[in-house]
């Protein structure tokens, strides 16, 4: 059995860039592109597989007609998304539903995310939190739109790993690129967004309602439990295992050979190059590239120098 290698999905943003093809080599269609769906089975943005006796055929067709791929896993539709995303200016201050809710009020999942700081200029933060001590007050402060009292702001830099659970106030900042694995949700509740306007002179919508019903109060700052496991001169960081996934760093020094770790693995480089090898087939390995390593696979190898983010199904 073959990784299944997945052609980018390109998503023009109001905040995007251009260095998904400046760093990644991607060939985009214009400067505005804010977000590579890597790894997808969303409607918005479905991914293609470019390889193998699969060549042309959908994640979200494969997950339907072929779930022995996925170790015949639950569930009505592929459960991640991963993306690179370029913020050359900040994202929305935003919210994501729960699955209770989403599920309600959007008819699909709700959005618990992690970030992987691919590359941040000096400077550069992130809103991660709040500071309203209960709901009433959280409505009063939006409306009264005193983000100074209310948004918690912190700095971030290369490297750093964020958990970013449903409930939870955030916004990326301009200068920041990260690797997102998230629920397969494209939910987004807006609560803020610096009042500008898109090319038309529209404002975008805002969710004002919806941010306070979701929100968490008071806000919760997730205590991670990373671990690293040395492999020679390799090394697997473990972020975090979570009911919604599981999300690794491998960190490549000449070779790592690694075990299934769950029904199925999510592969994204974020830095460097190499090759990945399974049954004794090489296939080539450079910034950007997204695999799904399916259930038949149990085994390989990288080898190289290379970050990749890797992530596999949670329990739920």
């Amino acid at each position: 059995m073959e990784p299944l290698f997945l052609k980018p999905v390109f998503q023009e943003k109001i905040w995007g860039g251009n260095q998904l093809h400046t760093v990644f080599g991607f060939d985009i269609p214009n400067d505005k592109i804010g977000e590579d769906w890597a790894i997808s089975g969303h409607p918005h943005g479905v991914s293609i597989v470019e390889n193998g006796p699969y060549k042309g055929w959908k994640v979200s067709d494969l997950w339907n007609e072929h779930r022995e791929l996925f170790d015949n896993a639950e569930g009505d539709v592929f459960p991640l998304l991963t993306k690179i995303l370029d913020a050359e200016d900040d994202l929305s201050v935003q919210v994501h539903p729960d699955d209770s809710y989403g599920l309600k009020h959007e008819g699909e999942l709700g959005k618990t995310e992690c970030w992987y700081i691919i590359n941040a200029k000096p400077g550069s933060e992130i809103v991660y939190g709040h500071n309203a001590k209960n709901r009433d007050e959280l409505a009063e402060m939006i409306k009264d739109e005193r983000w100074d009292d209310l948004l918690r702001h912190v700095p971030v830099k290369k490297g750093d790993f964020f958990y970013v659970p449903s409930g939870t106030i955030h916004a990326i900042g301009k200068g920041i690129m990260i690797l997102e694995t998230q629920q397969s949700s494209d939910t987004t509740y807006r609560v803020y967004d610096y009042d500008r306007k898109d090319d038309q002179g529209n404002t975008r919508e805002l969710h004002i309602q919806q941010s306070v019903d979701v929100t968490t109060v008071p806000a919760i700052s997730p205590e991670l439990e990373v671990s690293e496991s040395k492999k020679g001169d390799s090394s697997v960081i473990t972020y975090l295992k979570t009911d919604f996934f599981n999300v690794y760093e491998w960190d490549v020094v000449g070779e790592l050979s690694l075990k299934k770790a769950g029904d199925y693995t999510l592969v994204t480089v974020v830095e460097g190059y190499g090759n990945l090898i399974v049954d004794g087939q090489s296939y080539e390995m450079k910034p950007g590239t997204s695999c799904i390593l399916p259930a038949q696979v149990t085994e390989w190898t990288v080898e190289g120098e290379m970050k990749i983010i890797a992530s596999t199904p949670g329990t739920k």
